[in-house]
C-alpha cells in the first residue's frame, strides 16, 4: 500500500466516525478504484446473522468516497465533494467479511473541466458488495458534485 492510499484511508477514518466505528479497511485507493472491507463484528449483525443492511450501506458509501478523495484530493483547495443521492440494493444475504469496490462512472478530467468552467459538476460511483466468496450481495450508486468554495 503506498503512503497515499494509507493517507486516503487515515483520512477517512479520522474524519468519517462511523468508518472507524466499523473498523472499515481501506484496502486500495486510486482514482480508479477504491476497496473498502467490513470486517465480520457480531456487533454489527442484522437479525439473520450477517452484516446490517446500515453497516454495509457505510462501507459502500465509504469505498465511494475513498474514490472520490483519491481522484479529486486536488481540486480540495476550490471544492468540496459532497454526496448528493445515494441508492442501494441488496441483492443476495450477505454473511462473514464482506468487501466493497468502488469505480467513477466519469472520468476524472471531464469532471475537472466542468469544474474549470465554473459549474458544478456531477459525477456518479458505482460500488458492488461482495462476500468472501465472490458473490455480489449488494449494488450502490452514489452521485457526488463538487461545490465550489466560492
Amino acid at each position: 500500500m503506498s503512503a497515499e492510499q494509507a493517507t486516503v484511508g487515515e483520512m477517512l477514518a479520522a474524519t468519517v466516525p462511523m468508518a472507524r466505528t466499523l473498523n472499515l479497511e481501506f484496502l486500495e485507493t486510486t482514482a480508479e478504484r477504491a476497496v473498502v472491507r467490513l470486517p465480520d463484528q457480531a456487533d454489527y449483525h442484522n437479525h439473520v446473522g450477517g452484516p446490517h443492511a446500515g453497516a454495509m450501506f457505510t462501507l459502500a458509501e465509504s469505498a465511494s468516497g475513498a474514490i472520490v478523495l483519491a481522484a479529486f484530493g486536488d481540486q480540495l483547495s476550490r471544492a468540496v465533494p459532497l454526496a448528493v443521492k445515494a441508492e442501494i440494493g441488496y441483492r443476495k444475504l450477505a454473511k462473514g467479511v464482506v468487501t466493497a469496490t468502488a469505480t467513477l462512472g466519469r472520468p476524472v478530467a471531464e469532471v475537472v473541466a466542468e469544474l474549470d468552467e465554473g459549474s458544478r459538476p456531477e459525477f456518479s460511483v458505482a460500488i458492488e458488495i461482495r462476500r468472501a466468496d465472490g458473490a455480489v450481495t449488494g449494488e450502490m450508486t452514489v452521485v457526488w458534485t463538487l461545490r465550489p468554495n466560492a
